[in-house]
């Protein structure tokens, strides 16, 4: 029975990440959970089945294997967190999906069902839904997502006019980056910030219109 039910949370759990399309996912969430409730149970029910003897006393911590299980769980996590540039680190909610998928397991393994099953209600509802509510109620900054941009200019001395154009359309640039690739080719790179609901396909047609710019290279982070 804790199995199955650890096997149940773990599969909503896991549900969660693949609908996402993230790397760790139906599969990996449900063998985590169903494994730490595994040795979740052994390791309770081993410390009360070698109770010991008159001429040897055997004194077992019931959840020594569960105390393990959240420090080893840290190597999967490690695992999914990805480093993009100086700027951008991916994974981070997974990984900690994937420490929560085995505490669910712990929990479920030592009988506090109804505490695992408000757990992962209360984490569902902390991925999905609470980012949108505390953006739509927070402050600006919650409801902007961030736009990688590379556009390439011939003519350096037309840097400055294109941050001028960019500026007027009333794009906030975060960070810049210039490269110089050549004599007549000049990479910028421009971390910019829109408003979540604008389309980054409306960023391209609006940058590519700039008769400085020879070419466009956009991405959503």
């Amino acid at each position: 029975m804790k199995l199955g039910i650890s096997a149940l949370l773990g599969l909503i759990i896991g549900l969660e990440r693949e609908i996402k399309r993230k790397p760790v996912g139906l599969k990996t969430s449900l063998v985590i959970s169903i494994i730490s409730c595994l040795l979740t149970i052994v390791s309770i029910e081993s410390a009360y089945s070698f109770p010991g003897s008159d001429q040897v006393n055997v004194t077992m911590d019931p959840l020594r294997l569960a105390a393990q299980i959240v420090s080893g769980i840290g190597f999967l996590g490690a695992g999914v967190i990805l480093r993009r540039d100086n700027n951008s680190i991916s994974g981070l909610t997974t990984a900690a999906i994937i420490w929560g998928a085995a505490g669910i397991g712990i929990a479920v393994g030592a009988g506090f069902y109804i505490e695992a099953i408000v757990g992962v209600i209360l984490l569902i509802i902390s991925v999905e839904f609470v980012p949108s509510f505390i953006a739509m109620i927070g402050p600006k900054q919650l409801r902007q997502k961030e736009i990688l941009l590379k556009l390439t200019i011939k003519n350096k001395n037309d840097i400055s006019a294109v941050m001028e154009r960019i500026d007027a359309e009333n794009i906030t640039v975060k960070n810049v980056r210039i490269k110089d690739r050549g004599e007549d080719n000049h990479l910028l790179q421009l971390r910019i910030l829109i408003h979540q609901r604008q389309k980054t396909t409306e960023i391209y047609y609006t940058v590519s219109t700039f008769k400085e710019i020879s070419a466009v290279e956009i991405e959503s982070l």
